[in-house]
């Protein structure tokens, strides 16, 4: 009985043990710039341009095995610059989106791909879409997303989002903007 207690404690041990960049349940910040254009879907000939900042953290240790082995993380999103590029009058504006939920698939110490869904708030000078009678709109997003370790706590981040933009029906008409969008990032894991 104490020898398969003492093999259980081992395990348990050996299973607590991580040494990849986000196994100690850092804090994540980060900066990115962005841009895409509309989709089937929604308003078309929409073309847009952003940056932002990022302040995340990773909230549990590894769970599961093989390739979905991974962690949770939380983070947030500020947007200064958001550009939208549109037929009549262009938009400028920023953005917030408090709620970004991440898996981080972290089988890998070098390359770790990852899995988001989040959203938030977008103000513009201008209706977004122009048939819109809104300068207030929502941001909703589902990513895909690699961070590429550099140093042992910092990474190349490269993302493809899909990601919609409407006043979630405060406005009549509410058409919405769907976007696929590109960004480049750095991150720093403290």
């Amino acid at each position: 009985m104490k020898i398969a207690c003492a093999v259980l404690l081992l395990f348990a041990l050996a299973g607590a043990q991580n040494s990849g960049p986000l196994s100690d349940r850092p804090w994540d910040f980060g900066v990115w710039t962005g841009g895409g254009t509309s989709v089937p879907g929604g308003t078309t000939d929409t073309k847009l341009f952003n940056v932002g900042a990022r302040v995340g953290k990773v909230l549990t240790g590894e769970h599961g095995g093989g390739f979905a082995r991974g962690n949770f993380e939380w983070s947030a999103d500020i947007i200064p610059v958001y550009h939208v590029r549109q037929p009549f009058k262009n938009a400028t504006g920023a953005g917030f989106n408090p709620v970004n939920l991440t898996w981080n698939f972290t089988r890998s110490e070098g390359l770790v791909p990852y899995l988001e869904f989040g959203g938030g708030v977008l103000f513009t000078n201008n209706n977004l879409p122009t048939i819109s009678p809104s300068t207030t709109n929502f941001l909703t997003h589902a990513a895909v997303g690699l961070h590429l370790f550099v140093r042992e706590k910092q990474s190349v981040t490269v993302t493809a989002r899909y990601e919609h933009i409407s006043n979630a029906g405060l406005a009549t008409p509410n058409p919405g903007v769907n976007t696929v969008q590109f960004t480049l990032g750095y991150n720093w894991f403290k």
